[in-house]
C-alpha cells in the first residue's frame, strides 16, 4: 500500500470533533448506572461532628460508671457482706499493703504485764482492795494466792552482795521447791538443807524497804548467801524432857 492510500486517523478524529466516542458512555448510560449504586451506598457522614474523645476522657467515663455499679451493688448487701466486699477488694487490688489493716498493738498488756507493773512484795492489810483501779485489784488478787513461808533466791550476783527474792506459786509448793528442795532457782540439790533467816532490803516505787524473810539452801547455795557476812541461821530447839523434872519431883518428895 502507498503513503497515500493509507488511513489517516488524525483526519478521522478531527472529522468527529476531536474525541472518539467509541469506549465513552452516553448520557443515559451514565445516569442508569448512577441509579444502581445509590441503591447500595449511603450518605457519607461528616465525622467530625461524632469525633470520640481521647483516652482520658474515656477513662473518666468508665470509672464514673463502674463507681455506679458498685454503689448499687454495695447498697444492695447487708454490713457484714459490704465488710467482706471491700476487705476482699482491698487484698486483691493492694497486694502487700495488709500491714494498714493490723491493730496497733504497742500499747497492749497481757496479764502478767499488769501484775509485773504494780508488783509489791509486801502488802499492807487491807491495801489495793478499796482501789478503783482493776488493775491494782488484780496484782492484789495475784498477791493473795502466792506462799510465804519461804523464799525463791536468786545467787547470780552473789559476790556483788545482790539477791533477788520471791515468794512461791503453787506449783512450787506442790513440788517442795524452797522447802524440801534448795530455795536457790537454779538449784535442785536436795540433801543437807538448812534454813536462812535474811534481813531481805529492797527498793519499791523509789521507797527502800526491808523484810524479814526466810529461804532453805544447800550447802554450796548457803555459802553463795554467806558469801560477804554470814546470815542468822534458823534451827530447831531442843525439848526438855519432861520425864526427868518429873523423876526429880518424885525423888524431892520421897525426901520430904
Amino acid at each position: 500500500m502507498s503513503t497515500s492510500e493509507r488511513y489517516d486517523f488524525t483526519r478521522e478524529v478531527q472529522d468527529d470533533g476531536g474525541y472518539d466516542s467509541t469506549n465513552e458512555d452516553d448520557e443515559y448510560a451514565r445516569s442508569s448506572k448512577k441509579a444502581r449504586y445509590d441503591l447500595a451506598t449511603k450518605d457519607k457522614k461528616d465525622l467530625r461532628k461524632h469525633a470520640k474523645g481521647g483516652k482520658e476522657i474515656l477513662r473518666e467515663e468508665a470509672s464514673l460508671e463502674e463507681g455506679r455499679k458498685q454503689r448499687i451493688s454495695l447498697n444492695s448487701m447487708t454490713a457484714y457482706d459490704r465488710h467482706k466486699q471491700l476487705i476482699n477488694t482491698y487484698h486483691l487490688y493492694h497486694a502487700g499493703a495488709t500491714s494498714k489493716l493490723k491493730r496497733d498493738s504497742t500499747r497492749d498488756q497481757r496479764d502478767i504485764d499488769i501484775i509485773k507493773k504494780h508488783h509489791k512484795f509486801l502488802w499492807e492489810e487491807g491495801e489495793g482492795e478499796s482501789s478503783e483501779d482493776w488493775e491494782v485489784q488484780l496484782a492484789k488478787r495475784y498477791y493473795d494466792k502466792l506462799f510465804k513461808e519461804y523464799c525463791i533466791i536468786d545467787l547470780s550476783r552473789y559476790k556483788e552482795n545482790k539477791f533477788g527474792m520471791r515468794w512461791r506459786i503453787e506449783k512450787e509448793v506442790v513440788l517442795g521447791k524452797g522447802q524440801f528442795v534448795c530455795g536457790n532457782k537454779k538449784c535442785d540439790e536436795v540433801n543437807k538443807l538448812r534454813t536462812w533467816e535474811v534481813n531481805f532490803a529492797y527498793v519499791e516505787e523509789g521507797a527502800k524497804k526491808n523484810a524479814l524473810v526466810k529461804c532453805r539452801l544447800c550447802s554450796e547455795c548457803s555459802y553463795k548467801l554467806n558469801y560477804h557476812h554470814k546470815k542468822k541461821e534458823v534451827t530447831k530447839k531442843k525439848k526438855k524432857r519432861k520425864s526427868s523434872s518429873k523423876h526429880k519431883k518424885k525423888k524431892k518428895k520421897k525426901r520430904s
